[in-house]
């Protein structure tokens, strides 16, 4: 790609906006949750509580996914990201005066983490909808690539600026997340209005709310790469017990509980920048299968570790792994789906993402909790691998997608 087009969607305004708005809410809920999972680690040394926190934030978008999507594609989705950062704004500063006061118990902390959920359910699918509004179609994929280093960015600040905070005191943290929060809100709001395919004509029926999962089941390619991502990610995801391996294995305290939270994203990072200046163009599925499986494999060498420098050299190789399945799913998905229902869709591609992530939190929690800790990463590591092996032979249809485009 020649060097002017590298940064084609920035030339776009509107999407400048949109990434500095989502560059700052992942960063502040990065910040947020590598704080709520040190304090509470701290406060009951109980891992299934860390299960919990990823629990409370994935059971709201379950729970409300025909109400989430059906929003985004009835209502303007910048003014539901505008209102859900400020909501999010709110639990931060909850936070700091339930900090401020003292906590003896967790469960406060877990009410106002299933008040982010809830905020979060009708955020993602409009987040996620919003962007191809913003740009061209000849923009999209070079939007994606960057729009994911956005949140991998604030996955390598958010982590270790959390720590940090932290580690000078808990208020600083939920503060600096509340400010964030606000600002992001700012941004979004500050975006002009985009063009928004709607049917406004089209009755709210139980038919045109489960639209999302009819059109999902009827494109084995969509449906194929959304799965994939779920149990994959839902079986290898280690981030829960960071907090264990942090103080309990590898010795490294609140800062060095950052630094492993933001491993991944330093080997994603540079993955999207090379994504960005080289999109895949042959061959799309296999490499995401690949790529899927190696992310399988190095997270039982991060399982398996006990060295601090090998970890991280493992969670960033996993991160780089799974970029470029990221890439590949969300262009897929977005090019396939037509704007009307993209809303829900996501909505559903949300619940997706949440299980493979916020539950896999609480099935990693879970299994630490029965077989130790080690064990719960290394058994999901291997069968990742095996997700990836068994889902090529199951969808031949993305297993042998090479270009990266949708329909017309």
């Amino acid at each position: 790609m020649p060097a002017d087009d590298r940064f084609a969607a920035f030339r776009n305004r509107r999407f400048l906006l949109y990434w500095l708005a989502r560059f700052f809410s992942s960063f502040a809920i990065q910040i947020v949750v590598v704080s709520v999972g040190w304090q509470i680690y701290a406060i009951t040394g109980d891992p299934l509580d860390l299960g919990f926190v990823g629990l409370c934030q994935f059971l709201p978008a379950l729970l409300l996914v025909l109400v989430t999507g059906a929003a985004a594609d009835r209502y303007p989705r910048r003014m539901i990201m505008g209102i859900a950062n400020l909501v999010e704004g709110a639990g931060a500063v909850t936070l700091f005066a339930l900090t401020f006061h003292g906590l003896a118990s967790p469960l406060p902390i877990f009410v106002v983490m299933t008040a982010f959920g809830i905020t979060r359910a009708f955020f993602g699918p409009a987040q996620q909808s919003l962007v191809v509004n913003l740009v061209t179609r000849q923009e999209l994929a070079n939007a994606i690539a960057w729009n994911s280093s956005s949140w991998q960015i604030a996955a390598i600040a958010g982590p270790v600026g959390g720590g940090l905070l932290y580690g000078v005191s808990p208020l600083a943290s939920y503060a600096c997340g509340a400010v964030l929060l606000v600002t992001s809100s700012v941004l979004v709001f500050s975006i002009k209005q985009p063009a928004q395919r709607k049917r406004a004509h089209e009755p709210a029926s139980l038919e045109t709310i489960v639209a999302g999962f009819r059109f999902i089941w009827s494109e084995k390619v969509v449906l194929g790469a959304i799965s994939l991502d779920l149990f994959a990610v839902l079986l290898g995801g280690a981030v829960a017990l960071m907090p264990v391996y942090a103080r309990d294995i590898l010795s490294v305290g609140p800062w060095g509980l950052g630094l492993l939270r933001a491993a991944p994203a330093f080997g994603a990072i540079p993955m999207a920048l090379f994504l960005a200046a080289h999109p895949i163009r042959n061959h799309a599925g296999l490499i995401m299968f690949g790529f899927v499986a190696s992310f399988g494999a190095f997270t039982v060498v991060f399982g398996l570790s006990t060295v601090p420098w090998l970890s991280i050299l493992a969670l960033a190789a996993m991160g780089a792994s799974d970029m470029i399945s990221v890439y590949v799913r969300e262009t897929l998905m977005q090019l396939w789906t037509p704007d009307d229902v993209r809303g829900r869709v996501n909505a559903v591609n949300q619940v997706f993402i949440g299980a493979s992530n916020e539950l896999g939190e609480f099935r990693a929690g879970g299994m630490a909790a029965l077989i130790g800790a080690v064990p719960a990463v290394v058994v999901g590591g291997v069968a990742t691998m095996g997700v990836a092996g068994l889902w090529s032979v199951l969808f031949p249809d993305l297993r042998k997608a090479k270009h990266l485009a949708g329909r017309d």
